[in-house]
């Protein structure tokens, strides 16, 4: 049994009862919400890690994106990116690698990773294609199949599949017209598959064949979103509606089959128009999680897109997102370094935590409180420990000039407000 079919059947496993208590939900409220749909937990079966759990009343979660490129394919630097991203917070790891033995990077990838990991299986069938001396348009239906299985079968927790680029949005991509085309590198490889075979996409076409290949081994589907916004100019157009009104037609299916399934969403969206985003993929995916890259707010912020990222996710998040995909410095420009992964995770983590205590997350705000109460009490120890990110925190508290009282910040001194509103606020009326 899948995990949605054991909870439609009313049975609450060890891994609801754990992952409810860590999200401050009651385990029969997970359950339910598992079994409507609402509500995921990621884990292949094969798998012993604690599972991702996304969707409603969660916790949100923040996504950071790894992998090997043609420009740079050293594993042990991708694996070590891993490592940087899980310690400041990530809760779950994609590995977009696209250059040297993707089977083997995947191997090392899974032995060492102790969160939730995705790939995107669209990658490496254009890399065994072109190891066979073909060119991606030239791959069959089967063998798009035998990569997924082969993901599964290798302990692949969670699978981006672009089932929405089909014939009618391919045609609806050319009528539009947009400013920055598409942007997804899974969702421009199927659109050109299509286009060039005359053909509609087999994901789509045999999604069932899909779903019961997931289901074997309780791998959760992540519905790509193939036509996301590139440029804030293109945001909520007709071909980005009509692939999520698609999208939501295969939520249901998934859900029939007892499958896993969330929803990636934009992109580069406008600050007005992301709650309104939100609330669309809400009401036509079912209440399915969503799973949004940033989103990037503006376009102008090349090298500091991780800014941009985390004020679109912040708001996205508060408005019904689920899972934030960190955006780095980095983004648009090269592949993320080390500090460039600890700057993005760190980024979506401060916008996620945002959103939980906006939202009124089960214990969200006590982080909150209490750095706070150390703040008034001007206990520097337990402040510094407490920051989303100590050894920054440290850096700047230990960079303070020698003569500085230590026991005061920099900017106020002796005109420290702590300790003046102190002297009034414990005086009796």
């Amino acid at each position: 049994m899948t995990r949605i079919e054991q909870a439609r059947s009313g049975i609450i496993t060890d891994e609801t009862k754990q992952a409810a208590i860590k999200e401050g939900l009651a385990p029969e409220k997970l359950r339910s919400s598992v079994a409507d749909g609402s509500a995921v937990i990621v884990r292949n079966k094969l798998r012993s890690i604690e599972p991702l759990v996304l969707g409603s009343q969660t916790r949100i979660k923040v996504n950071a994106n790894i992998g090997t490129s043609s420009s740079q394919a050293d594993i042990e630097y991708e694996i070590e990116k891993m490592r940087i991203a899980v310690k400041y917070g990530a809760d779950a790891i994609m590995d977009l690698s696209t250059s040297g033995d993707l089977a083997s990077i995947r191997k090392s990838i899974i032995k060492d990773c102790p969160v939730a990991l995705g790939t995107v299986p669209l990658y490496e069938m254009a890399v065994r294609a072109r190891s066979r001396g073909k060119s991606i348009l030239e791959v069959s239906a089967d063998d798009m199949f035998e990569v997924v299985e082969d993901h599964c079968r290798e302990g692949v927790d969670f699978l981006t599949l672009h089932c929405g680029v089909t014939d009618q949005t391919v045609k609806r991509f050319m009528e539009v017209k947009r400013m920055a085309g598409a942007v997804s590198r899974g969702g421009t490889i199927m659109m050109e598959w299509i286009h060039k075979n005359k053909k509609e996409n087999p994901l789509y076409e045999q999604y069932d064949r899909l779903l019961d290949i997931l289901a074997e081994y309780d791998v959760a589907v992540s519905l790509g979103d193939g036509f996301r916004p590139g440029a804030i100019h293109d945001a909520t157009d007709r071909v980005q509606i009509e692939e999520l009104i698609i999208l939501g037609d295969l939520v249901k299916r998934a859900r029939n089959k007892n499958v896993g399934v969330f929803v990636e969403g934009p992109g580069h969206v406008p600050l007005d128009q992301v709650t309104t985003n939100m609330r669309i993929q809400k009401t036509l995916c079912n209440n399915a999680p969503f799973y949004v890259l940033g989103p990037i707010v503006t376009d102008i912020s090349p090298g500091y897109d991780h800014i941009s990222g985390a004020i679109g996710g912040a708001l996205a998040a508060m408005s019904g997102a689920d899972f934030l995909c960190y955006v780095t410095p980095a983004e648009h420009l090269r592949l993320p370094s080390l500090d460039d992964v600890r700057e993005g995770v760190i980024a979506s983590k401060i916008a996620a935590h945002s959103a939980d205590v906006a939202k009124g997350h089960p214990g969200a705000i006590d982080w909150d409180n209490a750095i706070s109460e150390a703040k008034t009490q001007l206990d520097w120890e337990r402040i510094l420990s407490l920051c989303v990110d100590p050894e920054k925190a440290r850096q700047y508290r230990q960079s303070l000039p020698p003569e500085t009282n230590k026991s005061l910040c920099s900017m106020c001194g002796e005109f420290c407000a702590v300790k003046r509103s102190k002297s009034v606020s414990e005086q009796e009326l």
